[in-house]
């Protein structure tokens, strides 16, 4: 009999070992995404692998209209999906009591992958009351951050414009937008026909950082959102924190914005055009130069190299400041060290009914095996290995940029906002396929290969200045703002209704008149704001 128990309690315990979904009931996850995005098709591959591994369907819902009307109107009627993603406006959930606190679910012990994964983080992303409703779903890197190139912020102008340049190195405002001139003097229209728009500036909602944050990094200055920090401690040891905005040099940039305008190289339809309408635009061709995130208009990237338009495609440009600006000599930093995207990606609503179950099924996803399915996709249909590495055919590598082959083969909704390995496996082998040294070089185009090697460079950071080392306040953006938000949506609605007025203005002194009101309406906001990062930056410092 006692042989008979052990052997039940052996069984038992082997079982409770299984994956967790095995013994569960199938569930239909609700998910927002604070984003635009396409559903899957109903035949995801990577979706079907997770439906029978874990018994989870996923019902999506994407952003459609203004990101904060769309969170105000979620938290007022308390319709909560199960998995919510806030974007960039996700501290309106933290604060609004919308998400749980995942600490309650992870433990070394039950969700080592997990625990692991922000264990060298826990200081900067759990807050003072020991909570963290939102693990990074970026930023995160293992053994070694790779940067092949800029993802983050930059200049961004059309490979073509340089070409036909002769391949100069563009490093200043000035140089950037006299190329741009010149360029379309001489071609003003695409060979369909079409006409060239000089520069293009997308302010819509959150992402009006394309319009609003240029200024510190013509300056010098990594990403830190709407301040500049001097990365130097006075003898005092605090790292003074300055609202960029009302500094004296903003203006020369919006200056030189409408002076660009008044040249016909800004359309005005800019300043009111919404996301799928500046990335319909970049897709056509059309756009020459823009200051973004390489991030943020990847579906363009994507369909200009699936149409084989690489001359189209952009290169990310580190400009800054000449010294006829009068700031002396500028040392570009646009790359930083790995930024944890603090806040940013899924949460778990208190709505939830299963919370314990998707903490287990991201501790899953945070596998080897899953991270491997997740960015690499099965091995035999989406890549091989081949001497211990990852690899790719051509075709392989292609198609990842081809939007309706993703909607079937890949789960980029959940993998987005998940947290996920980045950096280097074990073994050597890059996480993200497009880290991986054989492949980057491999499937390059033959139009960026020639284009690269014109610079003498092999891969696009090449353009930039190393990394610097990631500042002990990470980057200021991330900084919550509830405790002066009245204070800090003036400071951004200001901006957003005065920043396209200055730039359009009609001459100079019309531009001088505008931004000298500007500059008034703006200063009692911007004294709020920079004492308010002030404290929190020294906060962050003495941690």
């Amino acid at each position: 009999m006692k042989k008979f128990l052990a052997g039940i309690l052996a069984l038992i315990m082997v079982l409770s070992l299984c994956s967790f979904a095995v013994a569960e009931e199938p569930i239909t996850v609700t998910v927002f995404r604070g984003d635009p995005g396409d559903q899957p098709t109903d035949d995801n591959k990577i979706y079907k692998l997770i439906e029978e591994e874990f018994g989870i369907k996923f019902e999506f819902e994407f952003l459609a209209g203004d990101l904060d009307e769309t969170l105000g109107t979620k938290l007022m009627n308390e319709d909560y999906p199960d998995l919510f993603d806030g974007g960039n406006s996700a501290e309106k959930l933290i604060n609004a009591g919308a998400l749980i606190n995942l600490l309650d679910y992870m433990s070394e012990e039950k969700t080592p992958n997990l625990w692991n994964h922000i264990a060298a983080i826990k200081d900067q992303i759990v807050n003072e009351n020991g909570e963290l409703f939102i693990i990074p779903n970026y930023g995160i890197n293992y053994n070694e951050q790779v940067v092949n190139a800029c993802n983050g912020p930059a200049f961004f102008l059309q490979k073509q414009v340089l070409a036909w340049a002769g391949y100069p190195q563009v490093k200043t405002l000035n140089e950037y937008f006299d190329l741009i001139e010149k360029f379309i003097a001489e071609n003003p229209t695409d060979a369909n026909g079409a006409k060239y728009e000089g520069f293009a500036i997308l302010c819509e909602d959150w992402r009006h950082f394309c319009l609003i944050n240029p200024v510190q990094h013509l300056m010098g200055q990594p990403n830190e959102g709407e301040v500049f920090i001097n990365r130097t401690a006075d003898e005092n040891g605090n790292h003074e924190v300055d609202v960029f905005i009302v500094q004296d040099y903003a203006k020369p940039y919006y200056k030189k914005l409408n002076e660009m305008f008044n040249k016909g190289l800004i359309n005005a339809d800019t300043f009111v055009m919404n996301y799928d309408q500046y990335i319909a635009k970049l897709s056509s061709g059309v756009v020459l130069g823009m200051f973004d995130q390489t991030w943020d208009f990847g579906p363009a990237t994507d369909a200009l190299n699936t149409a084989e338009m690489f001359g189209n495609t952009y290169v990310a440009l580190p400009l800054v400041y000449d010294e006829s600006y009068g700031f002396g000599a500028i040392s570009e930093q646009y790359l930083n060290g790995g930024v944890p995207n603090k806040d940013r990606g899924f949460g778990i609503s208190v709505s939830c009914e299963y919370p314990e179950r998707l903490v287990m099924m991201f501790e899953e996803l945070l596998s080897d095996k899953w991270q491997t399915i997740l960015q690499w996709g099965i091995e035999g249909e989406d890549y091989y290995v081949e001497n211990g590495r990852l690899l790719m055919t051509k075709e392989q590598y292609n198609q990842r940029a081809d939007a309706t082959w993703k909607m079937a083969n890949m789960a980029a909704t959940i993998w987005e906002s998940s947290p996920k390995k980045q950096g280097l496996m074990d073994d050597g082998n890059a996480w993200t396929p497009g880290d991986q040294g054989e492949i980057l070089m491999a499937f390059m185009s033959d139009y960026d290969k020639e284009f690269l090697g014109k610079y003498g460079f092999t891969k696009w950071a090449d353009f930039f200045n190393a990394p610097c080392e990631l500042a002990p306040w990470g980057e200021a953006w991330q900084i919550d703002k509830a405790p002066i938000n009245d204070d800090y949506t003036d400071f951004n609605s200001i901006q957003d209704k005065w920043l396209p007025i200055c730039i359009m203005s009609a001459d100079d002194a019309t531009f001088d008149a505008n931004w000298d009101a500007f500059q008034a309406e703006i200063a009692p906001s911007a004294k709020v704001y920079e004492d308010f990062m002030q404290e929190e930056v020294m906060k962050l410092v003495n941690k």
